[in-house]
């Protein structure tokens, strides 16, 4: 499989990426709570280098193959914290806003206030945001899973 598309990215543009990268990871939120948002709402998009990538970043960090194998099923799973799951099922309703889908809702919200605080729930919302920008981009050109970044 190869790309519909080759990456033309410009400095301007790496440098506007690393600068969101730089502002999410200085939010306070342990990283491997950031991999596991990032390959949650890579995997209900169904981008496959993202998810490749996201894995691959993960257990860089230390996350085991039984947490990253269970991401997809995290709420019939007991390898998960309760902050983790407040941060996996913002990560769902903020992707999964389509279709009548009821998106974040109070709920959903009260329980990730409940474990993280302001500057770290920005930056929960600017990793799924810019995990939902870049799963769009790959499906949109067909990039192939396989490469990280």
């Amino acid at each position: 499989m190869e790309a519909r598309l080759k990456s033309s990215a410009t400095p301007d543009l790496m440098n506007a990426i690393q600068q969101l990268n730089k502002e999410i990871h200085s939010g306070g939120v342990d990283p491997l709570v950031l991999e596991l948002v990032h390959l949650r709402a890579s995997q209900i998009n169904g981008c496959s280098p993202c998810v490749y990538a996201g894995i691959a970043s993960a257990k860089k960090q230390g996350e085991t193959d039984e947490r990253l194998h269970a991401v997809a099923a995290w709420r019939e799973t007991p390898f998960f914290t309760d902050a983790e799951r407040a941060a996996l099922a913002l990560a769902e309703a903020a992707t999964r806003i389509q279709d009548g889908s009821p998106g974040v809702t109070d709920e959903i919200w009260d329980a990730a206030a409940a474990h993280f605080e302001g500057k770290q729930l920005s930056a929960i919302i600017l990793e799924i945001a810019l995990t939902n920008f870049f799963n769009r981009i790959n499906r949109t050109i067909k990039e192939p899973a396989g490469k990280t970044w």
